[in-house]
């Protein structure tokens, strides 16, 4: 057993909340050294880039995100077994014990997978065939060179975001693919019928099955000799080579749960981010704010920049995150702002064009947008994205935004940005990498987005980088919005 030297930080789990309280606790002047624990035995990477992996439109080593600013060691492949609060150490599975003065956990979460018989082993494992998509690792086996050579068929079950997104990415590998969901519609819990109907249709051009409509009821687990089945509540039995779980996701709180720390879904922690032990804080996708999961990327940004702040001078409060959801399917984009249809609205603008595959829902409350969901309105998803996040007013002529003629938000202020500045959040793109394309090329907007991903995401960087474009062709210096 080896006893490490205390540190005065120590973080537990090394995906996108923990590299961005890194960041953000170095951009608010913590200079305490910091110790990060990693079970991944790969760098951080962008988690939510994974379909981009799968479809091989992005190699791994693009989805790396920088190494963290100052004072800091990162230990990957190191697994937290334990908690020891009366001593303040944690314990690893290799037997190596780490002091802490001040405990952070970003340790994510893990897949659901859902109470059907015939899915786990007797330990709880799954069974034979039965695949998920939550690391590197999972993406490996799922791309591994036998299978995608013998183009054996997926079966996935559930058509949210990570479910469509990977069937899409597994058709373009020319993989037969069926996707199963219990709705009548893919991301029923977001898209309404009309939107839902469209993102099918892109699926059936694309050549997936889509089978909804009917739960499934039961699993046959693979064999050498023969797939797995699928059994749904109608009866139906679906033949399942592999069979990939795409039905959500809960927080990690195995950890915290034994420790003692208060835990409902998540690890319950106040507006410090701190859990009932003062020393110990929690963020990303393992946290519960205010009966809240986190579970998307602008809420665990928000947490870090609170945490960074408390942890740095003393601030408390964390500011709402937006929701912006932008999923990598085929054809013409598709955003969904907030959670549509879950709270009253003053006004609902609805533009439905199935004949162009093509569809708008924005929910307002005054002259904001409170949610919303554009299909395959290109031209208006970065515009309609920046008043969402900005929370800015839109202009009075709606139908103008959704043409895409509506004017860009400007805004105040500004700030100089550095080389190894992150202009883009949800693809890990910095000002360095965009300039780069830029004098490779790449001069304008939808150049720098092919080139670089940049506004690929949830297009709310799009302004950033007009303005750089425009910066680096007059030769003056960039900034970027505060």
């Amino acid at each position: 057993m080896t006893t490490h030297r205390t540190a005065p930080i120590l973080v537990i789990g090394n995906g996108p909340a923990a590299h961005q309280i890194l960041d953000r606790l170095r951009h608010f002047g913590c200079e305490d050294p910091v110790t990060v624990l990693g079970a991944e035995d790969t760098p951080a990477y962008h988690r939510a880039l994974l379909t981009s992996a799968l479809d091989g439109s992005l190699p791994v080593e693009a989805m790396e995100l920088p190494p963290p600013p100052g004072d800091t060691t990162i230990l990957t492949g190191v697994c937290a077994v334990r908690i020891d609060r009366l001593r303040r150490r944690v314990h690893t599975a290799d037997g190596d014990v780490f002091p802490y003065a001040r405990l952070i956990l970003a340790t994510g979460a893990t897949p659901l997978l859902p109470d059907l018989p015939g899915l786990r082993t007797p330990d709880g494992s799954p069974a034979a065939g039965v695949a998920v998509l939550r690391t590197l690792a999972d993406c490996a086996r799922l791309t591994a060179p036998a299978v995608v050579a013998a183009r054996t068929p997926v079966t996935i079950l559930g058509a949210g975001s990570l479910g469509v997104e990977a069937a899409f990415a597994l058709a373009l590998k020319n993989r037969p693919v069926t996707l199963v969901h219990p709705r009548p519609w893919p991301m029923d819990h977001l898209l309404d019928a009309a939107a839902g109907a469209l993102v099918r249709d892109r699926l059936t051009a694309a050549g997936v099955e889509l089978v909804a409509g009917s739960p499934a009821t039961a699993y046959t687990p693979a064999t050498e000799d023969a797939p797995g089945t699928l059994t749904l509540a109608d009866g139906t039995a679906l033949p399942a080579h592999t069979l990939l779980l795409c039905t959500g996701v809960l927080p990690e709180t195995g950890l915290a749960r034994t420790a003692g720390l208060a835990v409902r879904t998540g690890i319950v922690v106040d507006d410090r981010m701190r859990t009932d032990d003062p020393l110990i804080h929690a963020l990303g996708d393992c946290a519960e704010h205010r009966g809240n999961r986190g579970g998307s990327l602008a809420s665990g940004w928000a947490q870090a920049e609170a945490l960074a702040r408390h942890l740095a001078s003393g601030a408390r409060g964390v500011a709402p995150a937006r929701r912006v959801l932008r999923p990598r399917i085929a054809g013409p984009g598709l955003v969904v702002l907030g959670m549509p249809g879950r709270a009253p609205s003053d006004e609902t603008i609805t533009l439905n064009d199935p004949a162009n595959g093509r569809y708008a829902r924005l929910e307002l409350t005054g002259e904001h947008i409170t949610a919303g969901v554009l299909l395959g309105f290109d031209r208006a998803i970065a515009t309609t994205t920046e008043l969402y996040v900005h929370d800015a007013p839109v202009p009075r002529d709606r139908l103008s935004l959704l043409l895409g003629r509506a004017p860009r938000l400007a805004r105040a202020g500004s700030e100089e940005i550095t080389p190894e500045t992150v202009v883009c959040l949800c693809n890990n793109v910095t000002h360095q990498d965009l300039t780069r394309a830029w004098h490779a090329g790449a001069q304008g907007l939808a150049e720098l987005a092919d080139a670089t991903r940049a506004t690929t995401g949830c297009g709310g960087c799009a302004r950033q980088v007009e303005s750089l474009c425009t910066s680096l062709a007059s030769g003056t210096p960039a900034t970027t919005g505060s």
